[in-house]
């Protein structure tokens, strides 16, 4: 395996006809999945009013996508460099805008959560697939650095566009719109990508072990499981059972893939610290960050009382910093360094949650604004070099499988992030202290609280809601402290694990 992670000598590259429009079509799935993500958060309040969930099942509604597609993004991966990462990326992308249909048209709380996990299962083929045919498409280093820098700058654009595009639609009509604006999306995309892309896949890739899929699955969902239940409702005998369970079919999982002949997952990457290294910033970034963006939303809804399009429009910030960041960042690694180029992103990550902790009811947007700014800056300057690094460092025959560990170490951090960051806002939320004659479902949630205020007379109403929404704030601004830590220790650990890193210098595989 050390022969994949060695510098090559050639410097002969193979420059594909065509690939830059190739590349236009893969962006439009990351837009599709960005979209997706950034519209739920606006239409949160929505969905509340109308299928009326509790507590538990609005977090579910939010992070039930990221625990299945974190379940089956090495599966989906490894099934790409089987039969094809073209044909399973348009299949895929089918499947996402039929899938979205279901969404739109969910009537209850259980409906909702289970069409999001069958979303989540379209989800898992799309982004490896998009990531390893870059890969494949683009052998030139520098290109290659362009061409994922432009990847993720989608990505971000469409954090932008998501709730612009969603705020318009729920201004004017009802929130199941949001995931309807998936379809015209994922037509493009697969009409035009039938022409545009080529087909790559492993040469002798070996059966898709379905043992290992199944273990694979069960291990995420069951140790994501339990961290949220944990977090939830305090440590018991069924989260417990769930956190065993799920370790030991990791255990059982990774046992297995140093066994097979042709594993779905080549666990000798992770030998590589590099590779490594930029797993684990990925992961912990996304864990400090996605608690607190799920909640932002609501915050500018609920309880600065913004209108959809406007909510959608003050997050454009970070957009606008990612999109920047990430077209600038494979040039500014090389002419640093890759360490500084991410533990400076996530330092400044930090930082700008650190300036979040003294967030209040009537916080002005400057501050706001500025922090948003910041955390997409950093945001682009990190995921961009981690994403180049981890596909530099494997051959291309293995880019599905690494890019679903990127991918991967992303979903579960968003999964973990709203279930333990998530659950502080929640927890600190119900314990508020309302008049007498609040109801119980105002302690649910701020949005039940809001739907609750409406039966209630004025002046109970009035002091019902300023109390859940201080409550709310300070949910929302322990969070931010606590995901502000997690990013400042993630930057002193990219520190040292990206060590000597350097993109020119990692191996080259044609």
């Amino acid at each position: 395996m050390t022969s994949t992670l060695q510098p090559t000598g050639s410097t002969e590259v193979v420059k594909r006809p065509g690939r830059w429009l190739a590349l236009g079509v893969l962006v439009l799935a990351v837009l599709l999945v960005a979209v997706d993500a950034t519209v739920l958060g606006l239409a949160t309040p929505y969905i509340s009013e109308d299928l009326a969930p509790s507590g538990t099942q609005l977090l579910w509604i939010g992070d039930v996508y990221s625990f299945v597609i974190a379940g089956l993004l090495v599966s989906m991966g490894s099934l790409g460099d089987r039969i094809g990462r073209k044909r399973l990326l348009l299949h895929g992308a089918t499947a996402f805008g039929a899938i979205s249909v279901l969404n739109a048209y969910a009537g209850t709380p259980e409906t909702m959560i289970l069409a999001r996990a069958l979303l989540g299962v379209a989800g898992a083929t799309l982004m490896p697939a998009t990531l390893a045919l870059i890969r494949n498409l683009f052998h030139d280093p520098r290109e290659r650095s362009l061409a994922v820098g432009i990847w993720g700058a989608t990505a971000s654009a469409g954090t932008a566009v998501g709730p612009i595009l969603g705020g318009f639609l729920l201004e004017h009509f009802w929130w199941g719109s949001v995931f309807l604006i998936n379809l015209p999306v994922m037509a493009v995309l697969v009409l035009v990508g039938l022409k545009l892309l080529p087909e790559s896949r492993t040469p002798d890739p070996g059966p898709w072990d379905l043992t290992s899929v199944v273990l694979s699955l069960v291990g995420m969902i069951g140790v994501v499981y339990a961290v949220k239940e944990a977090a939830a409702h305090g440590v018991g005998w069924v989260p417990a059972a769930a956190g065993l369970l799920g370790a030991g079919a990791l255990y059982a999982f990774g046992r297995r893939q140093l066994r097979l002949p042709a594993p779905l997952l080549d666990m000798r990457l992770f030998r590589h610290r590099g590779f490594s290294g930029a797993v684990l910033a990925d992961l912990l970034t996304i864990l400090g960050l996605s608690g607190l963006v799920f909640f932002l939303s609501q915050y500018l809804q609920l309880v600065q009382g913004r209108r959809p399009l406007e909510a959608g429009l003050a997050e454009l910030p970070a957009a606008i910093g990612a999109v920047a960041a990430g077209l600038v960042a494979g040039r500014a690694a090389r002419r640093f360094s890759v360490r500084s180029v991410v533990a400076g992103g996530l330092a400044a990550i930090g930082l700008a949650l650190a300036a979040l902790t003294v967030i209040g009811q009537s916080t002005g947007y400057p501050l706001l604004g500025a922090a948003l700014l910041m955390v997409g800056t950093g945001a682009g300057f990190s995921f961009t070099v981690t994403a180049d690094v981890i596909l530099s460092s494997v051959p291309k025959e293995q880019a599905g499988a690494a890019s679903a560990v990127s991918e991967t170490a992303y979903e579960l951090g968003a999964a973990l992030g709203i279930a333990v960051l998530g659950s502080v806002v929640t927890g600190v939320y119900r314990g508020f202290t309302g008049p007498a004659g609040t109801p119980a479902a105002a302690h649910e949630s701020l949005g039940g609280a809001v739907e609750a205020a409406s039966g209630l007379p004025a002046h109970t109403a009035e002091a019902m809601l300023d109390a859940a929404r201080q409550a709310f704030v300070d949910g929302l601004a322990l969070a931010a402290g606590a995901g502000a830590a997690v990013l400042l220790a993630a930057a002193v650990a990219a520190w040292f694990l990206l060590r000597g890193q350097r993109l020119e210098d990692l191996a080259e595989h044609p």
